[in-house]
């Protein structure tokens, strides 16, 4: 048994020998793989503020945790990340395959009739849609192959097709909407006495529906060339291509609403309508529409949700797990999840999955405020690979019991307004709806204040002296940076010290 587990182990690749806190995967990203320029940014957009841990010091989500939760602690968060992981590729891939069928429609439109139905209908799919789930699901499979660093190509190329794509399709839907005008979209009125605060559940359900990329950015910003490549390349990038999206959609679905008889928000929806109700070119058109959007959703999904399983199931087995490994497993398992289903017939489950910021706000704030206000931007890098005492990161038996008190004081006051709009049967007080409307804000508000003041009442000693000692923070950067740019294993050698050393105890 033990010569077969060490043939599953993950190789070494000129990094440290994996064990338990480390293999090459989630090491400090040296030089060669620091690949990631302004563009790769600007193109794959995130926000800035809990991504500067990977920008300047190169380490991923779960590495970053093990500062702010603990060595054991941070598994709770990455558990957490993990199931995100695997339930939105499988949601994902479901929407991509929606594409798929779009493309597989054009050529034929008596797509139902020639693939003939065998699922219930308790599915809420048919075995034709169920066909193009799965095709999508394989066409990915080269593309999650690629290593993190490789991907900017990638990212060049979809983000120019879905550019293009939305381009040529706000035209033509504004250059042919004839006298039937803008649809209700537009023009309907919001009597509502709550006007203000739905404005305000709007743009804190957009912060939360990119809640879990937020969450875990440090893994995809250790990427960068430069750190400033990644605070750049996002500041620009975000406020401007979430408005532009927005804007487009809106004015599409507002545009076609009259001549297709309804409101089509979802875009292989809207180009089923367009081939169900045109002729050979329309078709023509809805087929290259379908394949830009599968482009952009691979874009989307392999990076979003199969890299950030794999990351994260890296640093949860190291010894076993890499990127890839972790990222093919990600991709396997959330077939488990019956993305058929739950996109198609559990309104509920959906309610609960965009509703997870109330849940991800509170990490955040742990993570933005641990970096800036109780380490100071210094970090014990080495630290972060030993799991023992010896750290300082080794709180009280691997847990930051702060941490834990704190997310939960995030956490509770939202969980009302939570239920409510997950279950609308149950009455809740109008001021707790609209705390939870504010959720992700006030979470992380709280969390990051209780957090803070824990750690003054109660701080730990072996930090404070490391941050008496340390230089100042630009400078740990520019060495630690320096270090694995020459290759030194010093992860490794102070690991290995750190064991000799235990076993001597």
């Amino acid at each position: 048994m033990k010569a077969y587990l060490r043939k599953l182990q993950v190789g070494t690749e000129g990094g440290p020998v994996p064990d338990r806190w480390i293999n090459n995967d989630i090491k400090p990203i040296e030089a060669g793989r620091r690949t990631w320029e302004f563009w790769t940014f600007h193109n794959y957009s995130l926000v800035v503020l809990n991504s500067l841990p990977g920008a300047y010091y190169h380490l991923g989500f779960p590495v970053v945790n093990r500062y702010v939760w603990g060595m054991y602690g941070s598994a709770f968060v990455i558990w957490n990340r993990i199931l995100l992981s695997v339930v939105w590729y499988g949601f994902q891939a479901w929407i991509g395959g929606e594409c798929v069928y779009v493309c597989l429609q054009a050529i034929w439109p008596s797509l139902e009739q020639r693939i003939p139905n065998h699922l219930s209908a308790s599915t809420g799919t048919t075995t034709a849609s169920f066909m193009a789930y799965i095709l999508f699901m394989v066409i990915s499979l080269p593309v999650i192959y690629i290593r993190p660093h490789k991907l900017k190509y990638y990212f060049y190329g979809s983000a120019a097709t879905i550019l293009v794509f939305e381009i040529v399709l706000l035209i033509w839907s504004l250059a042919t909407m004839g006298k039937a005008g803008f649809g209700t979209t537009m023009a309907a009125s919001n009597n509502s006495q709550d006007y203000g605060w739905n404005i305000a559940f709007g743009i804190i359900s957009t912060i939360g529906s990119i809640a879990a990329g937020i969450l875990n950015q440090n893994d995809y910003a250790r990427f960068a060339r430069k750190p400033r490549d990644a605070v750049y390349g996002q500041v620009f990038s975000f406020p401007i291509y979430a408005i532009l999206c927005s804007v487009i959609g809106i004015l599409v679905t507002a545009a076609t609403q009259e001549r297709y008889g309804s409101a089509k928000w979802n875009l292989p929806t809207l180009l089923s309508a367009v081939i169900e109700h045109g002729g050979s070119r329309s078709r023509a058109a809805a087929f290259f529409g379908g394949a830009a959007l599968i482009v952009s959703q691979i874009g989307v999904n392999v990076p979003g949700n199969a890299l950030s399983g794999g990351f994260d199931l890296a640093a949860t087995f190291p010894t076993y797990i890499n990127i890839r490994r972790g990222a093919y497993l990600t991709a396997l398992v959330s077939v488990a999840c019956n993305p058929w289903k739950l996109v198609n017939t559990a309104t509920t489950f959906l309610a609960v999955l965009s509703s997870y910021s109330v849940f991800l706000g509170p990490m955040t704030g742990l993570m933005i405020s641990s970096y800036f206000v109780i380490n100071r931007r210094k970090i014990k890098v080495d630290d972060l690979f030993v799991g023992n005492s010896q750290s300082i990161y080794w709180y009280s038996w691997g847990v930051d019991w702060r941490a834990v008190i704190a997310w939960v004081c995030g956490t509770v006051p939202s969980l009302p307004g939570f239920v409510g709009y997950v279950n609308p049967t149950v009455k809740v007080p109008l001021g707790l709806t609209h705390l939870y409307y504010i959720c992700f804000l006030t979470g992380l508000s709280i969390s990051a204040t209780v957090y803070c003041t824990l750690h003054w009442i109660f701080p730990v000693e072996a930090i404070r002296n490391f941050l008496e000692c340390a230089p100042p923070a630009g400078t740990l950067m520019r060495e630690y940076r320096e270090r694995w740019d020459r290759g030194d294993n010093v992860v490794t050698d102070v690991i290995e010290t750190t064991k000799l050393d235990s076993v001597s105890v």
